[in-house]
This record gives C-alpha cells, sequence and structure tokens, in this order.
C-alpha cells in the first residue's frame, strides 16, 4: 500500500470518531502521533505540490506550563500539546519542519494563529505561540525549510557565491507562511472535529514578523479573519539599506560620537518633548510636535559623563555642534547628492542606535561601525557573496540611493511587501491592527505611516483625506504607541505602555465587533509596572488636558511632519 492510499484509509477508518474524540477526550489522549495521524490533511489533494509526512510526526504532552508576562501577552498557565510535522515540495529534495501547539479540548475557541519572526529567522523559536494558546487558539511557526527551527534564511539563502537560492527567497518572503497556515487551519479543524463550524484565522508578528504578516494579506487577504503587525520590516530595501545611512553619516561627515555623546543628545530630547503632549510623565508621546518645537541645537555645550564598560572607557565631555550635525541629519534622512528625498528616518525620541561607534583602544578614537543588519543585505541579496561587508569606502549618499532602488527592483514581488490595494482582505470582512513604537530605533516609525497613507490614498482615492481615513479605520488601525521602541517598551521612557493584550483586542472586534476606538495599553516596567493607558488610532494624536484627561485630536500642522516626498525615486514607493 503506498503512502498516500495508507493516508486515506486512516482517514476515512477515523473520520466517523474524530467529532466525539475531539469534545469528549482529554488532552492527554489525544496527544498522540496515531490520533494526529489520523486527522493528518490529505496528502494528496490539500496542498498542490506539497507532500506531508505523517510518519515524521511527533508529539508531546506539556501540562500546567506557568508563562511569564511578555510584550505580547500577559502571564499564564497552559496545557498544550507540542506537535512537529515535516513536508516537502515534489520535485524537490527539501524538508520544511512546522510546529503546532494545539490547546486542551475544553480550552479550544475555535482559533488558528500563525506567529512570524525578526531579522532573518522566520520564526521566534516558541516565545509568541503561548500568546495563541492561552486565547484557545492553536499556534503555529515555521522553519521556512531553511534546516531546522534554529536556521535563520540568511543561512540558506546561497548556493554558493553568485548564486541566489530563489526557492528559500520565496519561502521567506510568503510561502512558508501561506503553507503553515494552510496546513494548520486544516489540521486544527479535523482535530477538534469542527467540521462545518467557523474556524477564526489570526496572524501576530512584528518586525521581520510584521513583514511577514503583511506578505499574507497582500496576498491571500481571503485566508485571514485578523492580524497583527508591529513594527513591520516592509520596503525590504530601503528599510534595511537604511540601517547604513546613519554611519554613511559619520563617515560622511568626518565625526564619530561615543554612545554616550549620542545618548546624551536622546536624553537632552525625551526631557525636552515630553511635556508637549501636556502631561509630563517621561513618555514623549508627540514626536510631531517634538520635530515642530525643539532645536536639537539647543544641546550643544551640555554635559555628559558615562561610566567605563566592556573595555570601552569612561567619557565625559560637552555635546558638540559635530554631534548635533550628526544627529540632525540622521533625523533629516537619506538625501542624494541634489538634496531630494530619498527615504525617511527615525523619530527624534529614538535612540541613534544605528550610528553607534565602536571605541579602538591602539588609537584612543571612535571609529566606524557597520550595522550588519545593512551590511548583510548589500552583501547576501545585492552582491549575492556570503561574507560581511568589510567596510563603507567610497560609500556615499548616492551609493546608499542606488542599493534601495536596485533592490526595490530585484525584490518587488517577494521581500518588498508593499503593495496598498488590499481590496481583497477588506471585501472578505478582515481586520487588521498594526502598531508600531514612536520611538523605534530600528524600523522608522514613519515607515508605517507612509504604508497607511498609501492604503488610503489608493483604497480611497474619491474621498477627502478624513473620509478616507474613516473608511479605512473600520477594518485596518494603525496605533503609533508613545514611549515604545522596537516591538517593546523603551527603557530611557519607562513609563510608556505597551499593547501587551493585542490578540484580544483582536479577536473581540474580529468575533464580537467591538471595534478598539483606542488600543489598550500597559505599563511594563519602572514604577508604575501594570497602570493602563489607552493608545490614540491615526491619523488622531493624544493630547491631555490640565484635568489629567487625555482626548484623541487631528492636529494637521503636525501631521505634515510624518510625510515625506520622495522626488529622488523615480517610481512610487507605497
Amino acid at each position: 500500500m503506498s503512502q498516500s492510499t495508507w493516508h486515506k484509509a486512516l482517514v476515512m477508518a477515523a473520520s466517523a470518531v474524530i467529532v466525539q474524540a475531539a469534545s469528549n477526550q482529554s488532552l492527554s489522549s489525544l496527544c498522540s502521533v496515531s490520533y494526529l495521524q489520523s486527522t493528518l490533511p490529505s496528502a494528496t489533494s490539500f496542498i498542490q505540490g506539497v507532500t506531508l509526512d505523517p510518519s515524521s510526526i511527533t508529539a508531546n504532552l506539556v501540562s500546567n506550563s506557568s508563562i511569564a508576562s511578555s510584550n505580547m501577552y500577559p502571564a499564564a498557565v497552559i496545557d498544550y500539546c507540542n506537535v512537529t510535522l515535516a513536508y516537502s515540495h515534489n520535485g524537490r529534495d527539501d524538508q520544511v519542519l512546522v510546529e503546532y501547539w494545539f490547546p486542551s479540548p475544553e480550552k479550544f475557541q475555535n482559533r488558528y494563529l500563525s506567529t512570524g519572526g525578526g531579522g532573518y529567522a522566520i520564526n521566534s523559536g516558541t516565545q509568541s505561540l503561548p500568546g495563541g494558546v492561552m486565547y484557545g487558539a492553536v499556534s503555529g511557526l515555521t522553519d521556512g525549510g531553511f534546516g531546522g527551527f534554529n536556521v535563520q534564511a540568511d543561512a540558506a539563502m546561497l548556493l554558493a557565491n553568485g548564486t541566489l537560492d530563489y526557492e528559500t527567497l520565496y519561502m521567506f518572503a510568503y510561502k512558508a507562511h501561506w503553507e503553515l497556515s494552510k496546513i494548520g487551519k486544516q489540521w486544527t479543524k479535523n482535530f477538534y472535529g469542527l467540521n462545518d463550524t467557523k474556524l477564526y484565522s489570526y496572524y501576530q508578528g512584528c518586525s521581520e514578523g510584521g513583514r511577514e504578516g503583511w506578505s499574507q494579506i497582500q496576498r491571500f487577504g481571503d485566508e485571514w479573519d485578523g492580524a497583527i503587525t508591529g513594527a513591520p520590516a516592509f520596503r525590504w530595501s530601503f528599510q534595511q539599506t537604511q540601517h547604513l545611512f546613519s554611519n554613511v553619516v559619520t563617515q560622511t561627515l568626518g565625526y564619530y560620537p561615543s554612545a554616550c555623546e549620542l545618548e546624551k543628545i536622546n536624553n537632552a530630547t525625551i526631557t525636552a518633548c515630553d511635556p508637549l503632549d501636556g502631561k509630563t510623565d517621561g513618555v514623549v508621546a508627540r514626536t510631531d510636535l517634538c520635530a515642530l518645537h525643539f532645536n536639537l541645537s539647543s544641546v550643544i555645550g551640555e554635559p555628559y559623563s558615562c561610566a567605563a564598560s566592556f573595555g570601552v572607557p569612561a567619557a565625559n565631555g560637552t555635546v558638540t555642534a559635530e554631534a548635533v550635525e550628526v544627529a540632525s541629519t540622521i533625523l533629516g534622512g537619506l538625501k542624494d547628492s541634489k538634496g531630494r528625498q530619498v527615504y525617511l528616518s527615525y523619530q527624534r525620541s529614538a535612540t541613534y542606535a544605528d550610528a553607534t561607534t565602536k571605541y579602538n583602544s591602539a588609537t584612543g578614537e571612535y571609529e566606524l561601525s557597520i550595522d550588519q543588519l545593512g551590511g548583510e543585505f548589500i552583501s547576501l541579496l545585492l552582491d549575492y557573496n556570503g561574507t560581511t561587508l568589510a567596510n563603507l569606502d567610497g560609500v556615499t549618499y548616492d551609493t546608499l540611493k542606488g542599493w534601495m532602488i536596485r533592490g526595490m527592483q530585484e525584490y518587488q514581488s517577494t521581500l518588498q511587501t508593499n503593495w496598498p490595494d488590499l481590496t481583497p482582505f477588506q471585501q472578505a470582512g478582515g481586520k487588521f491592527i498594526h502598531y508600531h513604537g514612536e520611538s523605534d530605533n530600528s524600523i522608522p516609525t514613519a515607515s508605517s505611516v507612509r504604508y497607511w497613507e498609501s492604503v488610503r490614498s489608493i483604497m480611497y482615492p474619491d474621498l477627502s483625506y478624513l473620509e478616507g481615513a474613516d473608511a479605512l479605520n473600520d477594518w485596518y488601525r494603525l496605533f503609533l504607541v508613545p514611549g515604545a521602541a522596537h516591538c517593546s517598551p523603551d527603557p530611557n521612557q519607562p513609563n510608556g505602555a505597551f499593547p501587551q493584550t493585542n490578540l484580544q483586542v483582536l479577536i473581540n472586534w474580529v468575533e464580537k465587533g467591538v471595534t478598539p476606538t483606542t488600543l489598550n495599553a500597559t505599563v511594563l516596567q519602572g514604577s508604575n509596572e501594570g497602570k493602563n493607558e489607552q493608545i490614540c488610532a491615526w491619523p488622531l494624536r493624544p493630547l491631555w488636558a490640565k484635568n489629567g484627561t487625555m482626548s484623541c485630536a487631528y492636529d494637521q500642522t503636525s501631521l505634515k511632519t510624518w510625510h515625506y516626498d520622495f522626488d529622488a525615486v523615480p517610481m512610487p514607493v507605497y
């Protein structure tokens, strides 16, 4: 008997008892290889070109697992069946691994959740999976076929120097997550015997995981009931090259500030811009007003001091005009040699992480330190070279512009992930929560604003700005998180609340019709830990009254600070 015939027979024999087994038996009795094999989707007709391997299934029962509070979900105690499966693509000698956590039948709430990764990792390990299980969802992750759950895409992207593995590229770009969800959703239905009962499908991820979520919504709109993306790394060629911009600024200006000097500029900015929202709490909630009213030059001459650490000597001095010029140039975003805007940059309250320099103990001087996220994009995906970017000799602002446009051409259909027409998702009734830390120091917050604006202008071209915003907010809401860094709270602004319960908010929106007019958030650090706050939905901005109440206000002047005219780029940049 062939593998496919054997599998069909197993499914037919088990189909009559699946519903009763799922509803009446404990998780311990269902968490077995034999039961999971009997509920596995058909290997021959489920996904064209994909063969599932029933013999690869593993099952491990986990009971009373205490899950600590994280940025993405609160603390909980959960039970689940940890399941792994291998599958292959017909005609290729490959293997893709997927992992799913199945909650106990009495806790299951007819939900499925896919989770994403970060950097070049297509998953976040198992740290994202508890956030689904605690809300009654089967939660899944994939290794993308890269060679194991701990292997990142960059390790598998080249067949040899000069030869890109395009199948790995497409798996990383969007295919692996589509296959993860297709398998996971059908297996979930079979495992719990849902038959025609509605299964709600969700996605959650941040950073690269945010880009992965958008890769699904933009291509497979009717596959998802709801999605959450934080600080998405879409517009890939611009985003990755952007990491090198700060390095080229220091090299071009010939000044390499210490981390201590940059930290002083950042802390002085936070202090000055904190009260602009009407409330002094150590959190910059209005970086737009900061751009309008705070002059970085005011920091020149202010003293700074840092203790020695990790081979770097103690630093003492006053902020120089050269350091402020570096910071101001970075904040202005990349411009070409003709002064035309190429791309956007960070908000003023973000740390200058990309501009980090290294200390040379032999010379006693600070010098260039190449940001390797940006460097790897150039060496790996533009030069198809497995080595790192060794230097930035001869690299100018025009060089960066060329890399951004070249990457846009090369990866428009894969990694750019900035398609602005989301009509299929909207027509299918999908709901979307998109959030971004306002002090993000890795992916500029304005990147998310630009994408939201692109969707609004493409999908509602005949409506006024506010009418289009209202129409978009019916199903897609963007929230800028005051005081938050990249996918996390900012230690420099400890009172900033973070939207830890996003999945519950999305579930309520999708399943109960409760629209998140504001986004629930919780202070996760410092003396105010546990305090609840609300975050305004874009384009409204927070404003505090003297009586201590917050309103979400429309401010056309400040909104203009978020918008860039990329007049140096010959094609639209959505």
